[in-house]
């Protein structure tokens, strides 16, 4: 008899599975993989209430570009052509949810809260995730490639802004940007294409509008 783990998903199937993986995302807890916080490791520091504030909507905008990410992934591996593409897009997903995790978990600590806005970006970027794979997987996988580039940068960018101290935080970050080069590079390997740069500046562009928003509301 064919186990579960055998069958082969329907078109259907993977809707269902998306739809449970976007509650999870948005209202649920993520479903994480055998990985331990990397904060566990450090004791939590005395910050000033105004750097608190900072690092915890910092971590806001990281949670919120780890919903993003996870739903660029379900987007694309729904639309992927060929099945190792889309089991690798799945794996990397699973450790994005492993992010988004750590990031909630650090928003919380800090006395923070999450984005009202991730509903809308979610949706948004499903609907970018899923277009991209319908173009191809190669072009697909160069938007990971170009995605996870970005967040590296976006990651030095708040690792600068996070007190040496801030053990806890930063070394949240410092395992998300490990992550992101080896998606990066995944991507690449399976056949990932350079994008155009028009594309690369539109994807700029709306990352910022993205931190610009999250990190207010």
């Amino acid at each position: 008899m064919m186990t579960e783990a055998q069958r082969q998903l329907t078109s259907v199937d993977r809707l269902v599975v998306n739809l449970d993986q976007a509650l999870r995302t948005l209202f649920g807890r993520p479903l994480v993989t055998e990985r331990p916080n990397p904060a566990d490791r450090c004791e939590e520091s005395e910050l000033p209430e105004s750097q608190r504030d900072h690092v915890a909507r910092l971590m806001r905008i990281n949670h919120t570009g780890e919903v993003c990410a996870q739903a660029l992934y379900q987007g694309q591996a729904l639309t992927a052509r060929r099945e190792e593409v889309k089991r690798s897009m799945e794996r990397s997903a699973a450790e994005e949810n492993d992010h988004l995790d750590w990031c909630e978990q650090r928003v919380e600590e800090l006395g923070g809260r999450l984005s009202v806005l991730n509903p809308l970006w979610y949706a948004g970027s499903f609907a970018l995730g899923a277009a991209a794979g319908l173009a191809g997987d190669k072009w697909s996988l160069g938007f990971v490639a170009e995605t996870e580039k970005q967040v590296e940068g976006h990651l030095d960018e708040h690792l600068a802004q996070v007190p040496e101290s801030d053990c806890r935080t930063r070394a949240i970050l410092e395992q998300m940007k490990e992550d992101e080069i080896r998606h990066g590079q995944t991507a690449k390997a399976h056949g990932g294409v350079e994008l155009p740069a028009p594309v690369k500046t539109a994807m700029k562009l709306m990352s910022k509008v993205m931190t610009t928003s999250v990190y207010r509301l």
